[in-house]
């Protein structure tokens, strides 16, 4: 197993509402330094829900990315909010998102997101026992609820609106943990 390297300094280069960017020189257990640069995100965190209408069908969202510039085909996610469980901002971000509550919660995996250049990462967990109930969410416009059947994942995986990395990775565990191969944590 390698050492990790030594963090010989740190500082921040740039911040913006919702990142900021961290320099930070590193020393190898072999002698040679490095300086890397990565976004470090203010909050407590984020959140990624499959959110399952009933034991085939799993809700998607499609939503518009600033960062691709168009619209793509997701599941639902948001920060958590400061001083909130993780639960409690799963169970509000279902209701903002698609208008249901849910009463079962499995945590299935932290996943990182780029480890290179981004120290932020997102919680996804499963959601089950889902029941109308809607909150006001802070999306510019509506989001369009897609109910997908679990036995066509390959299908949405070949759709060109279908690219979040983040999403397929949630989808894949969550078909593993449901037929028994992965585990996860009641929440």
């Amino acid at each position: 197993m390698h050492k990790k390297p030594e963090i010989l300094q740190r500082h921040v280069v740039a911040q913006s509402r919702l990142f900021r960017v961290e320099s930070f020189d590193l020393r190898f257990s072999n002698g040679v330094e490095r300086t890397y640069e990565r976004l470090v995100p203010g909050g407590s965190g984020a959140v990624m829900l499959v959110a399952l209408l009933d034991d085939k069908t799993v809700a998607l969202i499609r939503e518009y990315g600033g960062g691709i510039e168009d619209y793509t085909l997701t599941l639902p996610k948001g920060a958590i909010d400061l001083g909130e469980s993780l639960r409690d901002a799963c169970n509000r971000e279902l209701q903002e998102e698609i208008g249901y509550a849910g009463r079962e919660f499995i945590w299935l995996k932290k996943l990182s997101l780029s480890p290179s250049y981004m120290k932020s990462g997102i919680d996804v967990v499963l959601v089950r026992d889902l029941y109308p109930s809607q909150l006001e969410g802070d999306e510019p416009e509506p989001l369009e609820l897609v109910p997908w059947s679990l036995e066509r994942l390959h299908e949405l995986y070949a759709q060109e609106d279908c690219t979040e990395g983040r999403a397929i990775a949630a989808l894949a565990l969550t078909q593993e943990f449901l037929a028994g191969r992965f585990s996860g944590t009641p929440l």
